[in-house]
């Protein structure tokens, strides 16, 4: 069968002749096969200057092939599979790691297979089949791990799989959880003296930095990883790296040096000719044209990578695209393109991170927790009598049916937690509050203000989007919550003719970029201060939000209106005919219980009555007290 499989392999390159190779390199190749080093490294950095080019590869393989050189053969083989990858030919590139993988399990090389195995891992986490990439990533790993004494090229390999699950925990949205395997890689690679390996895990760990919102960590980060790339003149890693910096660069409102650097990486790009890299360049491009306002070079760019992006099946990117066309139609004003734009990413989205491909990752990460237990349970038990084999049993036992009962109340309470989500979503867009928004804005336009009609709208579409990209998460940068309850007051402040002074004071040891807080959970208590507390004074009407810390572990956030009070405002509900249902606070609380929960931790909610001189209710403080991370 080996021999079938051997002849088959040499009819598949047969068609590669040496007389279409450079003599120079046919001599070094030639060389390198009659030499035959084992060594991954040596191999590699032997055919680096021409790994690239698919015709010397091609001959590689087959003369390796000729003279049963196994390794050259696997590693050739891997190579194609890596330019074929490179230029988005995906099957081409699955074909040939299969191929290696093959070969490496005929030649019975473990280190060839762990080797093959990573790269079938890489392969198909680049086109978002989520759970073959995870599979193959543990297949190596576990491989890897199970050697007594493993070679440098095991180590290496080790490191690549924690590089792997990293990746795809980030493509999840598990940053910290990414980030824990980047640094696992990150030792290993340190212990090596790799420098490439370096390079890679710091940007990695720079992009988790950048989405948590640690900005100032993720520049620090990439320059680490800029130092190494520049010092190897590694092209891809300057691109991945610059196009990172000018990320936070956009972030940090210096648009214009991000578009003066991003200019620069695209050419480098398009010279290195990875159609991921200069479409991921070409969005940061439109990005940074939108902010500047700077529309038909923005539109251009994000085009471009659109169209890259949907020609070759990049999927994270066209959803990038997507969002960022959203985005640039919202500034436009043409929100029917916007929200169109906006569905389209949410559809692609929905295709890559689905709940299926969360739930599998977390089951193979208990599955391999739970059998790495096991095979450490066992070697224990061989040492001891049958007694305390019977106790393991009997523990294994009890820990099957805590772990089911556990399951079960973790199912309990997903199922809670998505139902609290559901009810906070319909409490945010209550038809109350769409319609009276719609209704003051169609009153602008009637009355013929077509700049507060636009100015308005827009500020009401730019609100519903924050609503609906908040719900989908559990928890969200402060800043975000911050700059989602300015909306929500703008939009509420059109019904009281502007009357509402609402001011927003964060205490100057709060970051707001890095504190997380659960989603949505201000907007409630607001709704309650506007529509109990001011909409029967008259008068002047204050609303002041509060951020600051009183004790270690805890935020602090105090919502003040100068109302009637709670009282007063609860005589004239009760005399109202229609009344509203004040659900908002009640879901709010849950939530607020759940995230705690995750902390081990609790919260408190405090409601306050306001009193003045003459002892008359001069409005209400309600005080959050809510756990950090």
């Amino acid at each position: 069968m080996r021999l079938v499989i051997h002849l088959v392999l040499l009819l598949i390159f047969g068609h590669v002749s040496g007389q279409n190779i450079d003599a120079r390199v046919k001599r070094t190749l030639d060389s390198l096969i009659a030499k035959g080093p084992t060594s991954i490294k040596e191999i590699e950095e032997a055919i680096k200057p021409f790994e690239m080019d698919t015709l010397q590869m091609h001959y590689f393989v087959k003369a390796s092939a000729l003279k049963n050189y196994m390794p050259g053969q696997v590693i050739g083989l891997n190579k194609l599979g890596v330019r074929y990858r490179l230029i988005s030919k995906f099957n081409k590139s699955i074909e040939k790691h299969k191929q290696a993988l093959e070969s490496a399990q005929i030649s019975e090389n473990v280190d060839l297979e762990i080797y093959s195995l990573n790269m079938l891992g890489v392969i198909y986490r680049r086109i978002d089949a989520i759970t073959a990439a995870l599979d193959y990533t543990y297949e190596a790993l576990d491989l890897a791990q199970k050697q007594p004494k493993p070679s440098i090229n095991i180590q290496q390999s080790i490191s690549h799989s924690y590089h792997n699950i990293g990746q795809i925990n980030r493509i999840l949205g598990q940053y910290d959880l990414a980030t824990q395997q980047f640094i696992k890689a990150l030792e290993l690679e340190e212990s090596l003296n790799n420098k490439l390996g370096l390079a890679i895990n710091y940007q990695n760990i720079g992009e988790c930095q950048e989405a948590q919102g640690m900005l100032e960590d993720a520049l620090q980060t990439y320059d680490k990883a800029m130092t190494l790339n520049n010092e190897l003149d590694y092209l891809r890693g300057k691109i991945i790296c610059n196009n990172g910096i000018a990320h936070i660069y956009v972030h940090q409102k210096e648009t214009q040096k991000a578009v003066s650097l991003l200019q620069n990486t695209l050419v480098d790009a398009k010279k290195h000719g990875e159609h991921a890299l200069i479409a991921a360049v070409h969005l940061t491009l439109g990005w940074a044209f939108t902010e500047l306002k700077e529309f038909d070079n923005a539109e251009e760019n994000l085009r471009l990578g659109l169209e890259l992006s949907s020609t070759y099946n990049l999927q994270r990117i066209r959803a990038d695209a997507y969002d960022f066309l959203s985005d640039l139609w919202a500034k436009k004003g043409d929100h029917e393109k916007a929200l169109k734009y906006y569905k389209t990413s949410l559809d692609v989205k929905h295709q890559i991170k689905n709940n299926k491909n969360v739930r599998y990752v977390y089951s193979s990460i208990i599955k391999r927790d739970n059998e790495k237990n096991l095979n450490s349970m066992n070697q224990q038990l061989r040492k001891n009598n049958t007694r305390l084999l019977v106790s393991g049993i009997v523990i294994a036992l009890l820990s099957g049916i805590f772990y089911i009962l556990y399951r079960q109340y973790q199912l309990k309470n997903d199922k809670k937690l998505l139902t609290l989500e559901q009810s906070m979503l319909r409490s945010q867009m209550n038809p109350h509050f769409l319609f009276n928004s719609l209704n003051s804005i169609k009153l602008y336009i009637i009355n013929n203000e077509q700049k507060n009609a636009v100015h308005y709208l827009n500020k009401f579409s730019k609100l519903v989007r924050k609503i609906l990209e908040s719900s989908s998460m559990r928890e969200i940068p402060l800043a975000e919550e911050l700059e989602t309850v300015e909306l929500y007051m703008n939009i509420e402040n059109i019904r009281f003719s502007n009357e509402i002074d609402f001011k927003v004071r964060v205490e100057e040891d709060i970051d707001v970029h890095t504190i997380r807080i659960p989603s949505l959970i201000l907007q409630p208590f607001l709704e309650n201060a506007l529509w109990h507390g001011l909409s029967s004074k008259k008068g002047e009407k204050k609303i002041e939000l509060h951020i600051y810390k009183k004790a270690k572990d805890y935020l602090d956030i105090s919502i003040t209106d100068n109302g009637i009070g709670r009282e007063a405002a609860e005589r004239i509900k009760q005399n109202k005919v229609l009344k509203r249902k004040s659900v908002g606070i009640e879901i709010t609380k849950e939530r607020l219980a759940n995230f705690s929960k995750d902390l081990l931790n609790t919260f408190d909610v405090e409601f306050v009555d306001l009193y003045d001189e003459n002892n008359e209710p001069s409005g209400t403080k309600v005080i959050l007290h809510i756990p950090m991370a």
